[in-house]
């Protein structure tokens, strides 16, 4: 049956997606948009108070759900608390990527939609996101490489993140974390009912936690992992991937020495070690964090070649980071904390979208806001700064370098 002129009009109505309790119908207008939108396609819903009553007028999601550019493809979870969408609006990786938006009850308003990342975007166009009826899975359409044709149908796993500070081992330092968030909407700590939560930290969550209580766990959002354990050779293994990193000049392995197990030594004059791209970071939400052990001012732990030095010591040993936005006002970001007094220390950057963190020993020593970070696709330097440059060579101990397509938390 046609709906009727109640919900169709004369423009288009497409992408249609019912509610599990069959009263709430989401559609956009693709490529014909209603007048009084936001600029491109909108996404629109539509109510009826019983499955026996009539449908009611299409209402407009609104600023937050729909930009200037096109919103398209609504697809709603089964518990009504997740929407995700389809939008080319800034801050993508492609022509379309898929978004996602929450909301903490099926009256509450709808919050800021959240770009599902470079693991689920591409370059390509992404759309048409499905979201299974437990939650776990989601299948969309995408023209990333690796297809049988322009557009194919794609599935990823959706699970909830377990090691919410990002050290490897689900422990109560995580527990801690999720104690100190109790009864707030922390999304990466609402973790229960899997897979999605339900908008608010509190017993669900921790249930789910301690079921994995010190356990290993693996991190779908470890893009990069340098455990730094060898005993012999020219490679340092990326634990998480395929990214091997090249060891060259004076660099020795120094098994049982580092804070996790191994560690590598460099001399200060010639040892590093290099690496493929592992992110770009105008992308979205990253982190980066390693243990180091000495090092002097002005020298360099992590740095993308020709880009940004992403972690570092200033003229005064203290950490600090040059990775900023593109905008030529934008200022490096400087801590008052020391790193090279020979200690080990726990070292971060985490870029959450809208603010740079840096972390000393898992407290916050220094953090602004910036309108985004300037991408590239450079590949990466392990103890030399970003020109390959003589005196930013690292002298000291680096062990287990991570970096994570999501927001750290320590």
């Amino acid at each position: 049956m046609n709906l009727g002129l109640t919900v169709n009009s004369e423009y288009s109505d497409w992408d249609p997606d019912i509610s599990t309790d069959g009263l709430s119908l989401y559609i956009s207008d693709y490529l014909s948009p209603r007048p009084g939108g936001h600029g491109g396609w909108d996404i629109y819903v539509t109510t009826r108070e019983t499955v026996s009553d009539p449908w009611g007028s299409p209402v407009n999601l609104g600023p937050i759900i729909n930009s200037s550019e096109h919103e398209a493809s609504p697809d709603i979870s089964a518990d009504g608390l997740t929407l995700f969408i389809v939008s080319t609006r800034s801050g993508g990786l492609g022509g379309g990527d898929l978004w996602m938006a929450r909301r903490k009850t099926q009256d509450a308003d709808w919050e800021q939609p959240i770009n599902l990342g470079p693991m689920v975007n591409k370059s390509g166009f992404d759309a048409m996101p499905n979201i299974s009826s437990d939650g776990h899975t989601l299948y969309f359409s995408s023209e990333r490489p690796g297809g049988s044709g322009n557009a194919d149908l794609w599935q990823v796993s959706i699970e909830p993140i377990l090691d919410i500070n990002g050290d490897g081992i689900v422990d109560s330092a995580d527990m801690c974390i999720m104690i100190d968030h109790w009864g707030t909407d922390e999304v990466l700590c609402d973790i229960g009912p899997t897979p999605l939560g339900d908008g608010i930290v509190d017993v669900q969550d921790l249930i789910v936690l301690a079921e994995h209580l010190f356990e290993e766990v693996s991190d779908p959002t470890l893009a990069a992992h340098w455990p730094l354990d060898e005993t012999e050779g020219m490679f340092a293994a990326d634990s998480a991937g395929d990214n091997d990193a090249f060891v060259v000049g004076c660099a020795a392995w120094q098994p049982g020495s580092g804070q996790v197990d191994g560690a590598l030594q460099l001399d200060g004059i010639s040892g590093c070690a290099i690496a493929g791209p592992v992110l770009n970071p105008a992308y979205g939400p990253f982190s980066i964090f390693a243990w180091i052990k000495g090092g002097a001012p002005g020298q360099v732990i992590v740095s993308q070649q020709a880009t940004a030095n992403w972690l570092a010591a200033d003229a005064e040993g203290n950490l600090m980071t040059e990775l900023k936005s593109s905008d030529q006002l934008a200022d490096p970001l400087f801590s008052e904390t020391v790193i090279t007094d020979g200690q080990w220390h726990r070292i971060g950057l985490v870029w959450d979208g809208s603010n740079r963190k840096l972390y000393v020993d898992s407290i916050v020593v220094a953090e602004d806001t910036q309108p985004g970070l300037e991408g590239s696709q450079m590949g990466l330097y392990i103890g030399v700064d970003k020109n390959y440059a003589p005196g930013t060579f690292f002298s000291g101990l680096i062990d287990d370098i991570r970096i994570y397509n999501r927001a750290v938390k320590p």
